[in-house]
């Protein structure tokens, strides 16, 4: 991808001059998953270093698993594509792209089905998770247009300042949003729910937002994202929310299950229907050496007949995979331990990105499509 291509891309067109879109529910058939290969940086470390290899041995487990169901294309930053081929090994396509991180879920784009049931992708403003100190985005706030146009897909851009692991939706016009992520001062100054809501309603086809007002305890430290949705709640079907339950009243996040929890209690989605909350009790370990966990069995990833769920060696892992098997029946859900993905501040959803199959048009889904809702 040379900066000519990522160049092009830029000239899209706003979403104001855009035909209406659909994002489609994580679950919904892909053509392909997206994801990118840690680079050395000040969160993976040094080239050489042992955080790095422990990085790049837990992103190429994912990207590994899901390949056995789906495509997948991995970014590489220039000078890692031979690194990058030998972690992932055959089977995985690599392309160069230049980047700061690997948290693709939020540096990369969002895809939409049009009206006619092709694909647009949304390329919000990325800029480091509100500004934080700690973050670099010259690069990644390129990817998500450098993304498409390795699809040859259009680019709407947004004015919004916004990550994919800020928002879920259920591909039904509901959208799942936190108070402290898109309403961040660092991120959109000066903004409104109302204000928000407009410009995601433009971008995703949503016209219900269910506001949270805040995420997990651990994601407000200084390396967090002050609140990502996908980490505390998210759909598993029509109506049907996966919940983060900490049992535990000693961990901070018992009290933010409880208010996110009366929080949705209380809501309707898109459809009017109340939400059928389904609790998914959080792992048993308590603290590491950081302190509180935000271990969290609610960020997996949907691919093609396949749930891929991250694990933490607890005694919750086997009881998190009967919940998800049912909440997603007919797919498989594979265990993958994800330790090391949390030590480096995500989980296995904020590292892959999903590029839905072209609808069938005419805003409709396919038989299988619906099948799989």
């Amino acid at each position: 991808m040379t900066s000519a291509d990522i160049a092009k891309a830029a000239s899209a067109a706003p979403l104001a001059a855009t035909l209406q879109s659909r994002m489609p529910a994580e679950w919904e058939t892909h053509d392909r998953t997206w994801m990118a290969f840690p680079p050395a940086n000040a969160t993976f470390g040094a080239k050489g270093s042992p955080t790095l290899e422990r990085a790049r041995t837990a992103w190429a487990t994912v990207a590994q698993t899901i390949a056995r169901y789906e495509p997948v294309t991995v970014l590489a930053d220039p000078g890692d594509l031979d690194a990058a081929r030998t972690w992932l090994g055959g089977g995985i396509t690599v392309i160069e792209v230049p980047l700061d991180d690997a948290w693709l879920r939020d540096s990369g784009p969002t895809y939409t089905h049009q009206a006619d049931g092709s694909l647009s992708a949304v390329d919000w403003v990325f800029n480091g998770w509100g500004a934080q100190a700690w973050a670099s985005w010259g690069n990644d706030q390129n990817v998500a247009r450098a993304v498409a146009s390795a699809a040859s897909i259009p680019v709407k851009r947004s004015s919004l300042v916004n990550e994919g692991g800020g928002f879920h939706v259920d591909g039904q016009a509901t959208v799942l949003l936190t108070e402290t992520v898109q309403l961040d001062p660092g991120r959109n100054p000066g903004a409104t729910k109302e204000s928000v809501e407009d410009e995601i309603h433009a971008a995703l086809g949503t016209t219900k937002a269910i506001w949270l007002p805040r995420g997990l305890t651990r994601d407000y430290d200084e390396f967090g994202t002050r609140g990502h949705v996908d980490i505390v709640a998210a759909f598993a079907g029509p109506g049907t929310i996966l919940l983060h339950r900490q049992d535990d009243p000693t961990h901070p996040d018992y009290a933010v299950y409880l208010q996110v929890k009366s929080v949705l209690e209380r809501e309707i989605d898109a459809q009017g229907r109340p939400l059928r909350l389904v609790d998914v009790p959080a792992p048993t370990t308590l603290r590491d050496e950081e302190g509180y966990v935000d271990w969290s069995y609610i960020n997996h990833y949907v691919a093609n007949n396949v749930v891929i769920l991250c694990a933490f060696d607890d005694p919750n892992d086997a009881i998190a995979q009967g919940i998800l098997e049912c909440a997603y029946p007919g797919r498989t859900v594979e265990l993958v331990d994800a330790r090391d993905i949390f030590a480096f501040g995500g989980g296995i959803h904020c590292i892959t990105q999903q590029q839905p199959a072209p609808a069938s048009g005419n805003g409709k889904r396919t038989r299988h499509e619906r099948s799989t809702s």
